[in-house]
């Protein structure tokens, strides 16, 4: 068999074109496969399923990309094979992408941003996220629904669904990862003795633990941090505590409930907005 005059068969060159790129093709998609596994790793809060979504989406986007690179450059080849002037095919698609560029511009930017969102976990399916900025609006808050390349969808407390681009928005504040604080603000009245308030708060805090139920949401218990304000009618006293993703308003409604019934066994009064009159006509 003569080599030499089988490769210069231009069949045979091309045959051999697609045979190397389908080989590229397939040793890329191992490749990416086994990069993404180590890259992207596990957050404590997410469960296998959560992470396998995150990694296969990450990996497709990127085999795609790498696919689409392999047999453009292998679609090249071929034409060269077939003597076709590169130089005018060039022109007639940098043509055709400046066009299909400009009228696409903000749907690349909504999968570039939903790539990084998705990569880089910055909010997940069941998070409680706000995103604002650039693009949108007004505010917009809800739990995470689904989270595709192009967009977020949000459910609000309402049950409306909000559907957000995924590269409107400029600023994303996500409420549940990882772990939630709770800071609670208590108006007592001036003539309290705070070092009680503050044992009683903190015994609150403590005496939650002891419910198995709320326990196991609490990482640090409610406890107070500090005189906050001298406010118009009341001390205002902080509480601070740490619990799991998404428990924040459940536990603190928790402790609002306990530390009322607690602070009327001790005496201690809640305050409320006061006006004193003073009538400058009067006289004494």
């Amino acid at each position: 068999m003569n080599i030499p005059a089988l490769l210069d068969n231009p069949l045979m060159q091309i045959l051999l074109i697609i045979a190397i790129a389908y080989g590229l093709h397939r040793f890329f998609k191992w490749l990416i496969g086994a990069i993404i596994e180590r890259a992207v790793r596990k957050e404590k809060t997410e469960t296998v399923t959560d992470v396998k979504k995150r990694r296969d989406t990450v990996a497709g986007i990127i085999r795609a990309l790498v696919s689409l690179l392999v047999w453009l450059i292998a679609a090249g080849a071929i034409l060269v094979v077939l003597n076709v002037d590169l130089a005018r095919v060039a022109a007639g698609a940098g043509f055709l992408g400046i066009i299909i560029g400009l009228g696409a511009q903000a749907t690349i930017r909504d999968y570039l941003a939903g790539f990084f969102i998705l990569l880089e976990s910055q909010y997940r399916v069941g998070d409680v996220v706000t995103l604002n900025g650039a693009g949108v609006s007004q505010e917009t808050s809800g739990v995470v629904e689904d989270i595709t390349l192009r967009i977020t969808k949000l459910r609000d407390l309402d049950g409306t669904l909000h559907i957000v681009r995924n590269g409107e928005a400029s600023i994303i504040t996500n409420r549940t990862f990882k772990f939630s604080s709770i800071v609670l603000d208590i108006g007592v009245d001036y003539d309290s003795d705070l070092d009680h308030v503050e044992k009683v708060m903190n015994r609150v805090g403590k005496h939650m633990l002891q419910d198995p139920a709320m326990a196991a949401q609490i990482k640090e218990p409610i406890q107070f941090l500090r005189v906050e304000a001298f406010a118009d009618s009341s001390v205002v006293m902080r509480a601070l505590g740490k619990v799991q993703p998404a428990q924040q308003w459940e536990i603190a409604g928790q402790y609002r409930r306990l530390i009322h019934k607690e602070f009327k066994k001790e005496g201690i009064v809640i305050a409320f907005p006061q006006l004193v009159v003073h009538d400058a006509g009067k006289k004494n």
